[in-house]
């Protein structure tokens, strides 16, 4: 019986497989021609010769610093709102705040960056504040909800301890909790940096300023070699603040 619905299954898939190309109507014969492997061969040609003049490559740190501070000041915003929205998350203030903040929580990350930042760009125009507030917002989400579970798995003994010597839950969070939940966070929020580099480079397709920007207009205009040197600064900026992530953690994150 089981091999009978396994056959069906596959059969099914294949079905829809097939369907889907008669449908959309797709010719995989027109890309094996000779005219289109000359278009694709010309494409490709003109991105591997890019665009490294002084004025460009000028505008390109530009772009690249722009998204490098649209992705630390994200993350950070959203570190700080994150731990914020946590406390009650992880039931410090009672059921009614901690199903409210978790509600919040899974509303902010529930929605893509782009989106947020589609609509940070109507609410707060053109530009990097757009694309900051957008990452924001989505980690926010996030590291809320991350910050939260560490909460609750933290061992609430020091923290008692200092109640009990009279102090109040300011110091006993600041002084009981926080120094054996820190490296965690911190290692939330590198890894989300991480992320928030490559996102805040796609998040100008929508206006919202940076590496992305500079990219959409390169490749709406055809303009090969200019979309060529945004790319390579993309790779090169990616790579930079992965390795410096991963040094962070190496150096301050205990294992």
């Amino acid at each position: 019986m089981n091999r009978l619905i396994n056959l069906l299954l596959i059969a099914g898939i294949g079905a829809a497989v097939i369907a889907s190309f008669i449908y959309l109507g797709l010719d995989l014969g027109e890309l094996g021609t000779a005219t289109s492997l000359k278009q694709m061969g010309a494409y490709v040609q003109r991105f591997l010769s890019p665009d490294l003049s002084a004025d460009y490559l000028k505008a390109i740190l530009h772009g690249s610093l722009e998204t490098l501070a649209m992705s630390a000041l994200g993350t950070l915003l959203a570190a700080l709102l994150g731990i914020v929205l946590a406390l009650p998350a992880a039931g410090r203030f009672g059921w009614p705040l901690r199903s409210a903040s978790r509600w919040l929580l899974n509303a902010l990350r529930a929605i893509p960056e782009l989106v947020w930042a589609a609509l940070m760009v109507l609410a707060a125009g053109l530009g990097p504040n757009a694309g900051t507030l957008a990452l924001a917002l989505h980690t926010t989400g996030v590291l809320g909800r991350l910050f939260a579970e560490a909460l609750e798995n933290t061992p609430p003994q020091p923290a008692e301890a200092i109640r009990l010597q009279g102090g109040n839950p300011v110091l006993a969070f600041c002084y009981g909790t926080l120094p054996n939940l820190a490296p965690q966070l911190l290692a939330y929020v590198l890894y989300r940096w991480e992320n928030n580099i490559r996102m805040a480079s796609v998040l100008g397709f929508v206006g919202a300023g940076g590496l992305g920007q500079m990219l959409y207009v390169s490749l709406s205009l055809f303009q090969e070699a200019q979309a060529s040197t945004v790319i390579l600064a993309m790779l090169v900026l990616v790579f930079a603040v992965d390795w410096l992530s991963a040094w962070s953690r190496q150096r301050w994150v205990k294992a």
